[in-house]
């Protein structure tokens, strides 16, 4: 059975960039893509702006950071509250199957209600099936697939 890590979670803060860019590349790397340096630094910027509806927070072991959740918050024509759409989770390899992502997800999960949200919802691609296992436990599969069209 997998060791359960107990971390700290915490919003970012200017000094947690080097913590937070290799988290994110890994992100990157696990799902086979590359975002230009110059949009990683947009989105960085935009988690600093207390203005912006973008958010991260960094599961801290001790000093080491261990991963990484993303979420952005918008309008619906459905509900009356924002949604909250946790857009990245990514945990180490290392650490994987510890606790770790629940945890960030629930963390998210407790920003959004304060933040008074209908839903919280995230996308994961097919083939993520061990990220799955958890998703199916903490949370209900919607049904609904993407469409999308790149520009």
């Amino acid at each position: 059975m997998p060791v359960r890590i107990a971390v700290d979670i915490r919003p970012v803060s200017a000094a947690d960039h080097a913590a937070w860019l290799p988290l994110w590349q890994g992100y990157q790397r696990f799902y086979m893509t590359e975002i230009p340096m110059e949009t990683s630094e947009v989105a960085w910027q935009r988690f600093l702006d207390p203005a912006e509806p973008m958010h991260a927070a960094l599961a801290w072991d001790g000093d080491q950071a261990i991963g990484l959740v993303h979420w952005i918050y918008h309008r619906s024509t459905w509900t009356v509250g924002d949604y909250c759409y946790l857009q990245d989770l990514f945990i180490n390899k290392d650490v994987r199957s510890s606790g770790v992502g629940r945890q960030l997800i629930e963390y998210v999960y407790a920003q959004a209600q304060q933040a008074k949200c209908s839903r919280t919802y995230w996308l994961t691609h097919e083939s993520n099936s061990k990220a799955m296992l958890l998703y199916e436990r903490v949370a209900e599969r919607s049904g609904f697939l993407q469409y999308r069209k790149l520009f």
